[in-house]
């Protein structure tokens, strides 16, 4: 079992510690739910440096990235993020990620914990016709994720770019915490705004203790992997190996906006089809109209009891106190509005499919 730089600290703050992507991860302190509302309403810092890091560079970097990932990487410039996903061949996902182009030749990887090695591999396979140049930078960047309404005013003083001048999905490389050349990015899981930050373990403590000094008068507080799930799922966000993985449809889990028209990256006439004829199932969001709570693994049905359907994920919702769930329904009971039953302890629960995100 592998440890991230932050794994004292977490002991240190009384954290549950619980094995996730091959790492003990921090899984709550205070709670979930109070996690999860000082993110909604203040801000919250995360660990996640359990997630994989690759840089991709050289002359063929480009052409490699166009093939791989079914957004069109050439929308990117220097500054920019783009999400993704990497389409295998058999018409799932190895992966979902987010693309960082540092420079003209030069871009960062950001995949999930869980999957480092598989998409190491899968990308090397692929590589072999186009030969840009691969490094594996996990082992040795930190990733702190610090969301929230507040989080940008918090940071903005121990950071030396103007934070409120970064777009959405931007990155620029600063001085953070009094160190150099950290990366600074708008981007995050939870729907909440604010920053990920990556840097080199060895700075790991100075950078957690200064985040924590910094929101201390807007209310940050430590958060972790439960709430980061519950704060995803709000928003209707996927999480691989709940949503998607290697076998799911790219456009029924509703990617076909990441899914790029041309005809120039790997399985694209598969993906193209479903865009056009569309899908047997769809992933949609409900919540539950009376009460009860819905798990991944349960069963959807129609309102005559007929089976129309999975959950994926399912949860309690702190910000708007209801039972959320995201799970797949026959396309033709995908509408908002539908009414659905959902069986949860043997007893058949109604529930209305929303337009997502649960949490605007």
């Amino acid at each position: 079992m592998k440890k991230t730089p932050f794994f004292d600290i977490h002991t240190q703050f009384g954290a549950k510690i619980s094995l996730f992507g091959g790492y003990q991860m921090p899984i709550q302190y205070s709670g979930i739910r109070q996690e999860h509302l000082a993110v909604r309403q203040n801000l919250g810092v995360f660990d996640v440096s359990h997630m994989g890091e690759f840089m991709v560079e050289g002359p063929h970097a480009f052409d490699l990235l166009q093939f791989i990932c079914s957004n069109d990487i050439s929308k990117l410039i220097p500054g920019k993020a783009q999400y993704n996903y990497l389409p295998n061949d058999q018409g799932g996902l190895v992966d979902d990620l987010i693309v960082y182009q540092l420079q003209l030749e030069k871009y960062l990887l950001v995949v999930n914990a869980s999957n480092v090695e598989k998409d190491w591999d899968h990308i090397e396979r692929q590589n072999k016709k186009f030969n840009a140049r691969l490094e594996n930078v996990s082992e040795k960047t930190a990733l702190l994720a610090i969301q929230g309404p507040k989080a940008l005013a918090a940071m903005q003083s121990i950071c030396n770019a103007q934070l409120h001048q970064l777009a959405q999905f931007s990155h620029t490389t600063t001085t953070f915490a009094g160190v150099k050349n950290i990366l600074v990015a708008t981007t995050g899981y939870t729907g909440a705004g604010g920053i990920e930050i990556y840097f080199d373990v060895s700075n790991a403590e100075k950078i957690w203790k200064a985040v924590i000094e910094a929101g201390a008068d807007f209310g940050i507080l430590p958060v972790g992997l439960a709430a980061r799930d519950t704060l995803r799922l709000e928003m209707g966000y996927c999480l691989y190996g709940n949503e998607i993985n290697d076998q799911s449809c790219p456009i029924s889990a509703g990617l076909g906006w990441v899914t790029k028209p041309h005809t120039d990256f790997l399985n694209a006439p598969m993906h193209q089809k479903s865009i056009k004829e569309g899908t047997g199932e769809k992933l949609v969001g409900f919540q539950i109209d009376e009460r009860g709570i819905p798990r991944s693994g349960y069963l959807l049905f129609d309102t005559d009891e007929n089976p129309i359907g999975r959950v994926t994920s399912g949860t309690q919702s702190p910000s708007i106190n209801m039972g959320i769930g995201l799970g797949y329904v026959r396309t033709n009971l995908s509408k908002p509005g539908q009414k659905i039953l959902v069986k949860i302890r043997e007893k058949f629960v109604p529930a209305s499919i929303v337009k997502l995100p649960f949490v605007k």
